[in-house]
């Protein structure tokens, strides 16, 4: 059965939702599809149920740091299975209500693997759906991890629903996925390894409070090993066994889960993008300014599938479907800019930046001024005896713009955003320095930073 429409999205995660609800409003006939069910990475199995868990780990940590300063925590752990629990209050009525929404929005959902039969063609089981645009927003999957054992690997989604955890969990790469999973499962109780081939884990972000979050996260009892390529891994009745090499020497980890972290690709590989003759990369499908394919004028890309300038954030697939939907009802007219947008580690304590890296400045050629600290030492770590915290901010000689911001530390993730507010709209470092903030709090922090 062939039916036509004038937008159809694939995926239903932020992008194509944004997508779907701007151009439905405005009348259009609109379809969605998704092979999985509807929500999309970031409602299901990525920032949300993510962060129930990292809600518990914070509150068990923060009773455990005050042990001795007026709390006892002798008792003090967590249940798992009850905390998966309370995590699917969040993701299970996710599906059904997306669609319902769908359905009073007059948006037609369909379920199954889209693939394309010509430019604006897409085939969906029996269906064949015609548009006269196509928006790809498909996310991400792990990347494929091509060594011997690969089947053994556990990915983040089944994490993320495991009814217990195991004793031993070993993690595959050292980016977002295995810190802050790795966190949530110290504080559960599970011995926690770390395999990471690079010389420094989280590759984006301050290198020098990226070491005092490593300094931490061992201190905790995960075990990070930096310079170590898994190789391999191996299954036997009793455990799993990963091969790894480290300065030219091959090592064995047992443990009883390897969860893979390392690294995430478009999911755009079944979609069939060649008989469209749509052009795309490892980073997914090729865009112009205006997220529209370089290759196929009616099709365009938002989110983790388009190999734009944004980051594989949420809010920034949410962005993108918003410009695509305005340049899908006006014509080419709107261009996404990611000035100031902040991103954080939910770890506990959480790592948070914003804007340019020292060494992105230094690449430019940038004049600026440096000032960073570890604050230990300051009222808004002691209160919670944190003592691993810190910042580093750039400033610029000359025009006071605030080029870039990175915390390390309680509350993190909140006082990044004040700080990408400034970026974003061109506040000076003056600016925020003369801000009478509530105190205490962690924001009133930002006129000692600058």
């Amino acid at each position: 059965m062939t039916r036509k429409f004038d937008v159809i999205a694939i995926g239903t995660g932020s992008a194509s939702s944004a997508v779907a609800a701007r151009c439905g409003e405005a009348g259009w006939q609109v379809a969605i599809v998704d092979s999985r069910p509807f929500g999309g990475t970031c409602a299901l199995r990525g920032c949300d149920p993510k962060k129930v868990l990292v809600g518990a780990a914070e509150s068990v940590d923060w009773i455990r740091r005050m042990k001795g300063k007026g709390i006892q925590a002798e008792k003090l752990q967590i249940d798992w299975p009850e905390l998966m629990r309370f995590k699917r209050s969040f993701t299970e009525p996710v599906p059904k209500r997306r669609e319902d929404g769908f359905a009073k929005a007059g948006v037609a959902a369909f379920h199954g693997t889209a693939r394309f039969a010509a430019q604006t063609t897409v085939e969906v089981g029996e269906e064949t759906l015609v548009g006269r645009y196509v928006v790809i927003a498909t996310g991400q999957v792990p990347a494929e991890l091509e060594i011997p054992g690969a089947e053994h690997l556990t990915t983040s989604d089944q994490f993320l629903e495991l009814e217990e955890l195991p004793r031993r969990i070993l993690f595959i790469g050292g980016g977002y996925i295995a810190f802050e999973f790795a966190h949530v499962a110290a504080r559960v109780g599970s011995q926690i390894t770390v395999l990471h081939r690079g010389p420094r884990p989280l590759a984006l972000f301050d290198p020098d409070l990226v070491d005092q979050l490593v300094e931490r996260s061992r201190e905790l009892g995960i075990d990070v090993h930096l310079g170590t390529e898994a190789i391999g891994i191996e299954k036997s009745s009793a455990q799993l066994t990963v091969r790894a090499v480290a300065s030219g020497k091959t090592g064995m980890f047992q443990t009883d889960m390897v969860v893979h972290a390392a690294g995430r690709v478009p999911e755009i590989n079944d979609l069939n993008l060649d008989a469209a003759g749509i052009e795309w990369e490892n980073r997914g499908v090729r865009v112009n300014e205006f997220l529209q394919s370089v290759s196929s004028p009616a099709v365009y890309a938002a989110g983790d599938a388009a190999a734009s300038g944004g980051s594989p954030l949420a809010p920034v697939a949410s962005y993108e479907g918003l410009i695509v939907a305005a340049n899908l009802l006006k014509g080419n007219h709107q261009k996404p800019n990611y000035l100031g947008i902040p991103s954080v580690v939910f770890t506990v304590p959480p790592l948070a930046a914003v804007g340019l890296s020292e060494r992105g400045a230094r690449e430019q050629n940038l004049k600026f001024r440096i000032k960073n600290e570890m604050t230990s030492t300051w009222y808004s770590s002691r209160r919670v005896a944190e003592t691993y915290s810190g910042y580093k901010v750039l400033v610029e000689e000359g025009t006071d713009r605030i080029l870039g911001a990175h915390i390390l530390g309680s509350e993190a993730g909140e006082v990044i955003n004040l700080f990408a507010l400034a970026i974003r709209s061109g506040m000076r470092a003056t600016d925020l320095k003369h801000m009478l903030f509530a105190y205490p709090t962690c924001g009133s922090n930002m006129t000692r930073m600058l």
